[in-house]
Protein backbone atom coordinates (compact mmCIF):
# COMPACT_ATOMS: atom_id res chain seq x y z
CA UNK A 1 0.00 0.00 0.00
CA UNK A 2 1.25 3.13 -0.94
CA UNK A 3 -0.16 5.54 2.36
CA UNK A 4 1.42 8.42 3.64
CA UNK A 5 3.79 8.67 0.60
CA UNK A 6 3.21 12.17 -0.47
CA UNK A 7 5.14 13.47 -3.46
CA UNK A 8 6.31 12.14 -6.95
CA UNK A 9 9.84 10.98 -7.63
CA UNK A 10 9.70 11.89 -11.14
CA UNK A 11 11.95 8.93 -12.25
CA UNK A 12 14.82 10.51 -10.67
CA UNK A 13 17.15 10.24 -7.97
CA UNK A 14 16.26 12.38 -4.75
CA UNK A 15 19.42 15.02 -5.53
CA UNK A 16 18.44 15.17 -9.16
CA UNK A 17 14.92 16.05 -7.82
CA UNK A 18 15.93 18.29 -5.66
CA UNK A 19 18.20 20.20 -8.31
CA UNK A 20 15.78 20.08 -10.84
CA UNK A 21 13.24 21.49 -8.64
CA UNK A 22 15.75 24.54 -7.49
CA UNK A 23 16.07 24.71 -11.05
CA UNK A 24 12.50 24.96 -12.23
CA UNK A 25 11.16 27.52 -9.71
CA UNK A 26 14.36 29.58 -9.72
CA UNK A 27 13.47 29.71 -13.53
CA UNK A 28 9.70 30.49 -12.21
CA UNK A 29 10.56 33.73 -10.52
CA UNK A 30 12.93 34.50 -12.84
CA UNK A 31 10.47 34.72 -15.78
CA UNK A 32 7.28 34.50 -14.30
CA UNK A 33 5.46 31.79 -16.28
CA UNK A 34 7.30 28.86 -17.41
CA UNK A 35 6.09 25.88 -19.42
CA UNK A 36 6.94 22.19 -18.39
CA UNK A 37 4.95 18.66 -17.73
CA UNK A 38 2.25 18.22 -15.86
CA UNK A 39 3.92 15.98 -13.37
CA UNK A 40 6.79 18.34 -12.85
CA UNK A 41 4.34 21.79 -12.39
CA UNK A 42 2.45 20.01 -9.69
CA UNK A 43 5.35 19.18 -8.06
CA UNK A 44 7.02 22.40 -8.72
CA UNK A 45 4.18 24.18 -6.95
CA UNK A 46 4.19 23.01 -3.56
CA UNK A 47 7.63 23.81 -3.51
CA UNK A 48 7.57 27.01 -5.17
CA UNK A 49 5.24 28.06 -2.52
CA UNK A 50 6.61 26.89 0.44
CA UNK A 51 9.41 29.76 -1.15
CA UNK A 52 7.16 32.51 -1.48
CA UNK A 53 6.18 31.67 1.96
CA UNK A 54 9.46 32.38 3.11
CA UNK A 55 9.53 35.49 0.97
CA UNK A 56 6.69 36.60 2.75
CA UNK A 57 8.81 36.44 5.95
CA UNK A 58 11.39 38.48 5.00
CA UNK A 59 13.92 38.26 7.34
CA UNK A 60 17.72 37.20 7.29
CA UNK A 61 17.02 33.75 8.20
CA UNK A 62 14.09 33.26 5.20
CA UNK A 63 16.38 34.42 3.40
CA UNK A 64 19.26 32.04 3.63
CA UNK A 65 16.69 28.83 3.71
CA UNK A 66 15.64 29.65 0.18
CA UNK A 67 19.42 30.89 -0.95
CA UNK A 68 19.71 26.90 0.38
CA UNK A 69 18.05 26.21 -3.14
CA UNK A 70 17.88 28.59 -5.29
CA UNK A 71 21.40 29.69 -5.60
CA UNK A 72 21.48 32.72 -7.94
CA UNK A 73 21.26 35.44 -5.37
CA UNK A 74 19.45 37.81 -8.20
CA UNK A 75 16.89 35.61 -7.88
CA UNK A 76 16.29 35.28 -4.26
CA UNK A 77 16.34 39.35 -4.38
CA UNK A 78 13.81 39.27 -6.93
CA UNK A 79 12.07 36.77 -5.23
CA UNK A 80 12.33 38.74 -1.78
CA UNK A 81 11.87 42.10 -2.96
CA UNK A 82 9.14 42.49 -5.74
CA UNK A 83 7.03 38.42 -5.96
CA UNK A 84 6.62 37.89 -2.04
CA UNK A 85 5.07 41.46 -1.34
CA UNK A 86 2.44 41.13 -4.37
CA UNK A 87 1.23 38.26 -1.76
CA UNK A 88 1.36 39.56 1.44
CA UNK A 89 -2.39 39.64 2.07
CA UNK A 90 -2.68 35.96 0.12
CA UNK A 91 -3.08 33.50 2.18
CA UNK A 92 -1.50 31.02 -0.22
CA UNK A 93 -2.74 29.43 -4.03
CA UNK A 94 0.45 32.06 -5.47
CA UNK A 95 0.64 29.60 -8.81
CA UNK A 96 -1.63 28.83 -11.40
CA UNK A 97 -0.91 25.16 -13.32
CA UNK A 98 -2.86 25.65 -17.19
CA UNK A 99 -2.26 22.51 -19.36
CA UNK A 100 -1.89 23.30 -23.04
CA UNK A 101 -2.13 19.81 -24.46
CA UNK A 102 0.83 17.43 -25.51
CA UNK A 103 4.42 17.90 -26.83
CA UNK A 104 5.39 16.45 -29.94
CA UNK A 105 7.94 14.24 -29.31
CA UNK A 106 7.02 12.13 -27.03
CA UNK A 107 3.28 13.45 -26.34
CA UNK A 108 3.93 14.33 -22.55
CA UNK A 109 1.09 16.59 -21.52
CA UNK A 110 2.53 20.46 -20.90
CA UNK A 111 1.23 22.57 -18.95
CA UNK A 112 1.96 26.99 -17.84
CA UNK A 113 2.78 27.23 -14.31
CA UNK A 114 2.56 30.99 -13.88
CA UNK A 115 3.28 32.87 -10.72
CA UNK A 116 -0.55 34.79 -9.75
CA UNK A 117 -1.21 38.42 -10.47
CA UNK A 118 1.90 38.96 -13.05
CA UNK A 119 -0.56 38.98 -16.12
CA UNK A 120 0.93 42.68 -16.43
CA UNK A 121 4.02 41.75 -16.63
CA UNK A 122 3.25 39.51 -19.47
CA UNK A 123 1.34 42.52 -21.44
CA UNK A 124 4.09 44.58 -20.94
CA UNK A 125 7.03 42.27 -22.12
CA UNK A 126 5.15 41.01 -25.33
CA UNK A 127 4.08 44.94 -26.13
CA UNK A 128 8.16 45.39 -25.56
CA UNK A 129 8.95 42.41 -28.18
CA UNK A 130 6.10 43.53 -30.46
CA UNK A 131 7.40 47.33 -30.81
CA UNK A 132 10.65 45.76 -31.00
CA UNK A 133 9.79 43.48 -34.09
CA UNK A 134 8.29 46.65 -35.49
CA UNK A 135 11.60 48.72 -35.02
CA UNK A 136 13.07 45.66 -37.16
CA UNK A 137 10.89 45.31 -39.88
CA UNK A 138 11.00 49.46 -40.17
CA UNK A 139 15.17 49.02 -40.37
CA UNK A 140 14.74 46.38 -43.14
CA UNK A 141 12.68 48.29 -45.41
CA UNK A 142 15.42 51.42 -44.83
CA UNK A 143 17.80 49.44 -45.99
CA UNK A 144 15.90 47.91 -49.00
CA UNK A 145 14.98 51.41 -50.19
CA UNK A 146 18.02 53.73 -50.82
CA UNK A 147 17.44 57.14 -49.69
CA UNK A 148 16.86 59.53 -53.03
CA UNK A 149 19.54 62.04 -53.07
CA UNK A 150 19.18 64.61 -55.61
CA UNK A 151 21.05 68.02 -55.84
CA UNK A 152 19.65 71.14 -56.82
CA UNK A 153 20.26 71.03 -60.33
CA UNK A 154 18.40 68.00 -60.95
CA UNK A 155 15.41 69.34 -58.84
CA UNK A 156 15.70 72.60 -61.43
CA UNK A 157 16.16 70.24 -64.73
CA UNK A 158 12.68 68.36 -63.63
CA UNK A 159 10.92 71.99 -63.15
CA UNK A 160 11.48 72.85 -66.41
Amino acid sequence: MRHRKSGRKLGRTASHRKALLSNLAGALFENKKIITTVPKAKELRSFAERLITFGKRGDLAARRHVLRFIRNREIVKELFDNIAPKFKERPGGYTRITKIGNRKGDNASLAYIELVGFESYFKKKSEEKAKKKEKKKEKKKAEKKPPETSTEEETDKKEK
